[in-house]
């Protein structure tokens, strides 16, 4: 019995519900979201308290607050994309993934840029941030001690949640989950930092904490424009790809190889766009000389192609005399005339 008989005939586009790993998958990234900000609140809250007049401190306090968009941005969207297409959203909801990473991005970029010039501007001033002593429980500490005792215990969290939200963006094919993930290492970076730029001031460098402070603005800008530049790619509709690079999705060349196997298909040619956590797809076959697919065959590959992977949520099938340039061209087309 072939894939696309097993499954039920649908007659809708789109579709909300995961396989079973998938949504394990997601109770557990939305877990880890909320653990991800009850973190924040807490460390947020501690730096504040130590703050002081260093400048790598408020880099890393401004980085710590930045963390706060991209697990918010998931969230939000969670709750979006589990909407069904309706006539106003054809497509579904699923783009609210994209905004939410654009939207992150941005902040990111923004917050990075102002730090920069700020950091560069105590380096050229020759600022030196004095950092003074406090009572504590009738003792008194240099307040660097507290500086870097605080975002030491930053570090540890961090890396552990960078390490199950990584795996677990890509399982779900989610990039905001994956920005927070990459977020989450600027955080344990940002802190190594400020114990660096603390620790200088405590030996006498005062440039130290400013060079600091723009390391830490560096690497804010750094996430701030890749994670601009892939959401912004994606929102334009460039080919699909892989969570974390630029290598195109394989789902693609699965589909059409695939299509290929079909015995009334000469050439199949795909455009893959991501929606978000899913795919649109549109196929284009040639069919062989004097086999036009009747409706029933067009409805199988579709739903062959859907079986192929949990991702390719949306599909369009479309006969064509010869493939468009874009997924073929002129050259395939001639080598499928050959092999008619």
């Amino acid at each position: 019995m072939s894939p696309a008989a097993k499954r039920p005939k649908r007659r809708s586009f789109g579709r909300t519900e995961l396989p079973d790993r998938q949504a394990s998958a997601l109770r557990k990234a939305i877990r880890f979201e909320w653990y991800t900000l009850a973190f924040l609140a807490v460390a947020i809250t501690l730096v504040y308290l130590v703050l002081g007049s260093s400048q790598a401190m408020k880099a890393a306090w401004i980085e710590d607050l930045l963390s706060l968009a991209p697990p918010v941005a998931f969230l939000l969207a969670v709750r979006l994309v589990n909407k069904r297409p309706n006539r106003r959203y054809p497509y579904g909801y699923h783009r609210s993934v994209g905004v939410g990473h654009l939207v992150a991005g941005v902040a990111l970029f923004a917050m990075g840029a102002f730090l920069i010039v700020d950091s560069a501007s105590g380096l050229i001033s020759a600022e030196h941030p004095p950092i003074g002593s406090v009572a504590l429980f009738g003792q008194t500490i240099w307040l660097g001690w507290l500086m870097m005792g605080v975002m030491a215990l930053t570090i540890p969290l961090p890396i552990y949640f960078g390490r199950v939200k990584m795996r677990l963006a890509k399982e779900l094919h989610d990039k905001v989950l994956y920005a927070d993930a990459d977020m989450n290492k600027a955080d344990w970076m940002t802190a190594v930092g400020s114990i660096v730029g603390v620790g200088g001031i405590g030996l006498g460098f005062w440039w130290a904490d400013a060079a600091a402070a723009l390391f830490i603005a560096a690497s804010i800008v750094s996430d701030g424009f890749k994670n601009m530049k892939a959401a912004i790619t994606d929102l334009v509709d460039s080919r699909a790809t892989v969570v974390g690079d630029d290598d195109p999705h394989p789902d693609a060349a699965r589909i059409d190889e695939y299509l290929r196997t079909l015995p009334w298909v000469a050439e199949a040619g795909s455009r893959v766009r991501d929606q978000g956590h899913v795919f649109h797809v549109e196929a284009f076959v040639v069919p062989r000389r004097g086999k036009v697919p009747s409706l029933e065959k067009l409805m199988e590959a579709r739903d062959g192609c859907i079986e192929l992977d949990w991702k390719v949520e949306d599909i369009v099938l479309v006969p064509i005399d010869e493939l468009p340039e874009e997924v073929g061209g002129p050259d395939r087309n001639r080598q499928s005339e050959r092999n008619r």
